[in-house]
């Protein structure tokens, strides 16, 4: 038998609000067991019902005033966007006229391009020599590095017979060759060959030709490295190398091996200097002036 406050299972449920004290603690006083000096009663609190969403809460159709440039502002951008164009125009027309005039007056203007980590001169065999002299080019230009490495291992192997034979000279001269010796030669007998060949001025073979002869009788010097200036110690040449290895084994060997470098110089610029020396004369123009000399004689007896 159902006992007398047993609850009816067809009333409807009470909903009770969790987040109310006194529906956390039971609906009804008698069902609760907490003990018998505490009792509370059940309270009908429901959750209030959210408002209604607007219509356009997902799709938002508001609109914004975006300022649009009124048309005098649009034609002051037009007239300064002109301007500078015009502006642009007038300083590509003046570079213009000056590389015409330069190229007019015989001057050939030269961007620095090599070595690439760090551009000092202007070459370009590739592009600015005739495909067959390219190769005496490039062999003169082997010439140009093989005296930079010949004159940079006669200054480490002067350094190491300085610090054996306590001797500073030999040193100071050493550094003198390096330093003078490589921008000399370029300037001197390696950038009028490539001048020449690009443009076929016969003064410009002629001053190659003066110190590229310079060029290989130092190298020959410096092979054989007489005991003319302060006993020869300041150049890696044969006679010196003889000198030293007896007392210094390890300096010996490195005057040695500068010898060495100085005689495959040597061969290499006499090869090149025959090689300008018979394209001069052959086929260069030495040979165009003749042929214009006798094509003028021909005219003059016609």
């Amino acid at each position: 038998m159902a006992g007398r406050y047993d609850r009816n299972p067809f009333d409807e449920e009470e909903e009770v609000n969790p987040f109310s004290d006194t529906g956390a603690r039971g609906k009804a006083g008698s069902n609760y067991s907490g003990g018998p000096f505490y009792t509370t009663t059940a309270t009908n609190s429901r959750l209030s019902p959210l408002p209604p969403e607007p219509a356009d809460f997902y799709n938002p159709t508001a609109t914004y005033d975006i300022p649009i440039d009124s048309a005098a502002d649009l034609k002051k951008k037009e007239r300064e966007l002109q301007a500078k164009e015009n502006e642009l125009k007038r300083r590509e027309q003046e570079v213009r006229r000056k590389e015409e005039a330069a190229a007019r007056a015989g001057i050939v203007l030269e961007e620095k391009n090599w070595p690439p980590f760090f551009p000092i001169i202007h070459h370009d065999i590739a592009n600015e020599i005739p495909i067959h002299l390219q190769r005496l080019q490039y062999v003169a230009f082997t010439t140009l590095l093989g005296l930079t490495l010949c004159l940079l291992w006669n200054l480490v192997s002067v350094t190491a017979a300085w610090i054996k034979l306590k001797d500073p000279k030999i040193w100071f001269l050493g550094i003198i060759y390096f330093i003078s010796g490589v921008p000399g030669a370029y300037v001197l007998w390696y950038r009028p060959l490539y001048r020449a060949f690009r443009t076929e001025s016969a003064l410009k073979f002629w001053w190659f030709f003066l110190f590229y002869l310079l060029h290989i009788g130092f190298c020959i010097f410096a092979a054989v490295a007489p005991p003319i200036v302060f006993k020869g110690k300041s150049l890696t040449g044969i006679l010196p190398a003889i000198d030293i290895i007896g007392d210094h084994a390890i300096v010996g060997v490195f005057y040695f091996i500068g010898f060495g470098l100085f005689c495959l110089e040597s061969l290499l610029s006499l090869w090149v200097i025959q090689q300008v020396y018979l394209y001069f004369r052959g086929s260069g123009k030495a040979a165009e002036m003749k042929r214009e000399a006798a094509r003028g004689a021909m005219r003059a007896a016609v």
